[in-house]
């Protein structure tokens, strides 16, 4: 009977923890909660018996209310998909979970709460990458309105991750090796304490003679984006909204176009009559290699289309199948999108003015490393479709997300969505302007001046990646040297 409670004690605690952590994340958005369970779960989880449980169950709570907003693709059309909701979060959650469960195994054999900070760190390094990668709500978004927020331009959301989780292990693990290795133990504390001093959040700066730019958000209900009953008067509303801006550049969001503009003249030339003079970015499907492909394209005052790009890091299940091929599944493929892949990042040179950008379509901005292109832009762009994802935390994580993008490059970032939230961000990833979820309307934005290029911009996660290999196998070492219990190394002399 002892057993059997000792380990459900174990599984609500750890669900516990993981939800607690959860709350540092939107809707929630209290750090000062999640961050104390962030602490107890590195010291916690990795100690006793059934680690890999315990680290398992704190990833699938966590990761199950972090990714509630996974739930609402399925409401679109619920009659057809609505069963496959619970069975979609409570796999995603309950997989990402492997991650931190394989974590506390490992990091209970290395050495403890240090080994479990570090292997979580490398665990969520690798979420990131493999099986195409799904950083999403990464621990270190949680300081997200805090100063250490601005660290990540230094670390990278990856190096803000391990730095937290150290903070905490390091002192624990030396708490009883005497107050010098105590003190040395705290230091990556004190950097987190001292982030304000190490970098001030800077000054943004956008004078009235920087590019004035118009966000639209026409506020397109999903379930009613595509009927043909309705298409027309979603077309009219985006034209309406783009006229007499006075602006330089008007953007509109992620598959605004119900039409095949790439190919259709007059279309396009529809399109920048109503926008009146100043070149348009919308999203739009335009042909990619054999078939289709979700993209962006510039349009200029004689409808010539200046630049296109085409989404390459696609989302598993919604744009594609992975292995469609290989399992027989193409008929599903094709009834979900079946999008072809875009080729990489890329940055769009725009002219003098408007200077380069590099745009990213809806899940592209999630990923830290989908902005490292050849080059360097001026600005950062996402356009998006933010209505599969409900109202009550996807936008706004989502969101968060891209402001982590603005501090890491150092540059100022601009979101157009269909429904919201659609924002201007500066360079340390502070929100200049908004529109909230649910609203039509439109920003106009004067274009922030970039900052000089921030370490991580240069680096990207190598360096952590390295730090952590060598962290991995400097614990392994030292745990090979340690005597095993019960072994005698001969007598003891005083």
């Amino acid at each position: 009977m002892k057993p059997a409670i000792a380990l459900a004690g174990a599984v609500s605690g750890a669900a516990a923890l993981g939800a607690a952590m959860a709350l540092g994340h939107a809707p929630f958005e209290m750090p000062y909660a999640a961050l104390p369970a962030l602490a107890a779960a590195v010291i916690w989880v990795p100690g006793g018996r059934a680690t890999f449980l315990k680290g398992w169950i704190l990833g699938s709570a966590y990761f199950t209310v972090t990714l509630l907003w996974i739930l609402e693709p399925f409401q679109v059309d619920v009659e057809t998909h609505g069963w496959l909701a619970p069975f979609a979060l409570g796999g995603l959650a309950g997989g990402l979970a492997l991650f931190w469960g394989v974590a506390a195994h490992v990091g209970a054999r290395l050495g403890g709460a240090l080994g479990f900070a570090v292997a979580l760190s490398t665990a969520e390094l690798a979420r990131a990458y493999l099986f195409t990668g799904l950083p999403w709500a990464l621990p270190a978004y949680l300081w997200l309105d805090l100063p250490q927020a601005q660290l990540a331009a230094f670390a990278g959301p990856h190096g803000l991750t391990f730095l937290t989780v150290i903070a905490v292990a390091l002192p624990w693990s030396q708490r009883r090796r005497g107050a010098v290795r105590l003190a040395a133990a705290c230091l990556p504390a004190v950097l987190l304490a001292a982030a304000p001093l190490l970098r001030p959040a800077p000054a943004s700066t956008a004078g009235d003679g920087a590019p004035l730019v118009r966000l639209v958000q026409p506020n397109i209900p999903q379930r009613l984006k595509w009927s043909r009953n309705h298409i027309a008067r979603w077309y009219g509303i985006l034209k309406d909204l783009s006229r007499d801006s006075g602006a330089d550049l008007v953007i509109w969001p992620e598959t605004a176009v119900p039409y095949d503009i790439e190919a259709d003249a007059d279309v396009r030339r529809d399109v920048a009559g109503a926008v009146g003079g100043p070149p348009l970015v919308t999203g739009a499907n335009i042909r990619g290699g054999a078939g289709w492909s979700n993209g962006l394209l510039v349009i200029d005052r004689n409808a010539d289309i200046l630049a296109s790009y085409r989404k390459h890091h696609l989302v598993p299940f919604g744009e594609y199948i992975p292995f469609g091929d290989l399992l027989g599944l193409d008929g599903l493929a094709e009834n979900i999108a079946d999008f072809d892949q875009g080729e990489g990042p890329l940055i769009i040179d725009l002219g003098p003015r408007l200077g380069k950008v590099l745009p990213t379509i809806c899940y592209e901005a999630i990923f830290p490393q989908n902005l490292r292109a050849d080059g360097r832009p001026d600005w950062l762009l996402q356009i998006t479709n933010d209505a599969w994802f409900g109202t009550v935390s996807g936008p706004q994580q989502h969101l968060a997300q891209v402001r982590f993008r603005a501090i890491e490059q150092g540059l100022p970032a601009l979101r157009a969505a269909n429904t919201g939230i659609s924002a201007a961000i500066d360079p340390a990833g502070r929100l200049i302007d908004r529109l909230d979820l649910g609203i039509r309307g439109v920003i106009d934005v004067r274009l922030p001046d970039p900052l000089p290029p921030t370490p991580y911009a240069r680096t990207g996660d190598a360096p952590v990646a390295l730090l952590l290999a060598l962290a991995l196998l400097g614990l392994a070492a030292a745990r090979r040297r340690r005597p095993r219990r019960g072994s005698f190394d001969g007598p003891v002399v005083d």
